[in-house]
C-alpha cells in the first residue's frame, strides 16, 4: 500500500508543487481544504476549518507524514493589528488543530514537517550569514516565526520526528512575488528597491518541494533548516539579472524606501531588509540543490 502523505496548504503554489512530485515518488496524498473538491487518483481531499477548529479525523488517521504549510500569506495585505493577529493565529491554531487530532488518537506519525521561515532571523540588513543556531529577531518577522516553530514543540512532545523548514524567497512561474515582477520587467520598467543593497536568500520551488521530500525520506532529518541558497544575491544584483534575461540594462532609478513604505506601511520590510543565510545544515545531510545560480533559476522558471 502506498503511504500517505497529508499536506495542509496543499492547494497553494507550493503545495501543488510538492503533491505532483510526492504523486510521482509513488506516495497518495490528502489536502486539507476548506471547501468540497473532487478526489482524483492518488489525490484526496479532505475538509478542515482552522478558524471554527474543526477537521475530518480520518484526514490525520489515513497519513504516515504531514506537511504542514498553512499560514496566511504574510505579504498579501497590509500590517494592521488584525492582520497581524490573523498571521499568528493561522500558523499557531491551524498546528493545535493537528495536534488535537493526533493526540486525542495517539495517532503516531512517522514524521511531522512544517513550514518556517528565514523570517525568524528578523527584518534587518547586515553582512551576518545565520544558520540555524542563530537568534530569533525580537520584532513582526521573528516573532512570527518563533510562535509558529514553538507551536510545533506539542507534536514533538508526541515523540513524533518533527522538521522545519525555513523557507526564503521561493522562485516559480505561478509564484506571486515573479508573477507581480515579470510584467514590469517585461515593460522595461524594472528598478532596484530602496538602497539595493539588502539581500534576497531565494530558492527555486522545485528545490524547495525536494527538501521536503528529503524530510520524509531521511529518518535523520529532525529540527530547523534553512531553504535558502546561500548566495550574494542582493535586490540590485536580483533586479538586474532579471533585467537581463529580459534583454535590457535597467534604467530606472531606485524606487525609494520613503515611498514603498506609504504604499505597503509596515509590511515595506519585507522587500526593504534581508539577511544571509547559510544552507550548510541541509546540504550537510546530502542534499544538493539543482540551481544554485540565480540566472539559470530565473530562467527555468520564465521557459516553464
Amino acid at each position: 500500500m502506498k503511504k500517505n502523505v497529508l499536506i495542509s496548504g496543499g492547494s497553494g503554489f507550493i503545495g501543488s508543487h510538492l503533491s505532483d512530485l510526492l504523486i510521482a515518488k509513488g506516495y497518495s496524498v490528502s489536502i486539507l481544504s476548506r471547501s468540497e473538491k473532487q478526489n482524483k487518483e492518488d489525490l484526496f481531499y479532505y475538509k478542515w476549518d482552522v478558524a471554527k477548529q474543526t477537521i475530518d479525523d480520518n484526514a490525520v488517521l489515513k497519513a504516515d507524514y504531514i506537511i504542514h504549510l498553512a499560514g496566511e500569506n504574510i505579504a498579501e495585505k497590509r500590517w494592521t493589528l488584525k492582520r497581524k493577529t490573523e498571521i499568528i493565529d493561522s500558523r499557531e491554531k491551524s498546528t493545535q488543530l493537528l495536534y488535537s487530532v493526533l493526540k486525542k488518537n495517539n495517532k503516531k506519525l512517522e514524521a511531522f514537517i512544517s513550514a518556517s521561515a528565514i523570517g525568524i532571523y528578523g527584518a534587518v540588513n547586515g553582512e551576518e550569514i545565520c544558520s540555524e543556531s542563530s537568534p530569533y529577531a525580537n520584532d513582526f518577522l521573528g516573532n512570527t516565526c518563533q510562535k509558529w516553530e514553538d507551536s510545533i514543540r506539542f507534536i514533538e512532545n508526541l515523540n513524533i520526528r518533527t522538521v522545519k523548514v525555513r523557507t526564503g524567497l521561493v522562485l516559480g512561474k505561478n509564484d506571486g512575488f515573479l508573477k507581480k515582477l515579470i510584467p514590469l520587467f517585461k515593460m522595461r520598467l524594472g528598478s532596484a528597491l530602496g538602497s539595493g543593497k539588502q539581500y534576497m536568500p531565494w530558492i527555486h520551488v522545485d528545490d524547495l518541494c525536494n527538501i521536503y521530500f528529503q524530510a520524509i525520506v531521511n529518518p535523520n532529518m529532525e529540527g530547523a533548516y534553512n531553504a535558502a541558497v546561500t548566495d550574494n544575491t542582493t535586490n540590485t544584483i536580483f533586479s538586474k539579472t532579471l533585467a537581463r534575461i529580459f534583454g535590457y540594462s535597467i534604467w530606472l532609478p531606485n524606487v525609494p524606501a520613503f515611498l514603498l513604505r506609504a504604499v505597503m506601511g509596515e509590511m515595506a520590510v519585507i522587500v526593504l531588509t534581508g539577511r544571509r543565510v547559510s544552507s550548510d545544515k541541509i546540504e550537510q545531510t546530502g542534499f544538493q540543490f539543482k540551481f544554485k545560480n540565480l540566472e539559470e533559476a530565473l530562467r527555468d522558471c520564465l521557459i516553464k
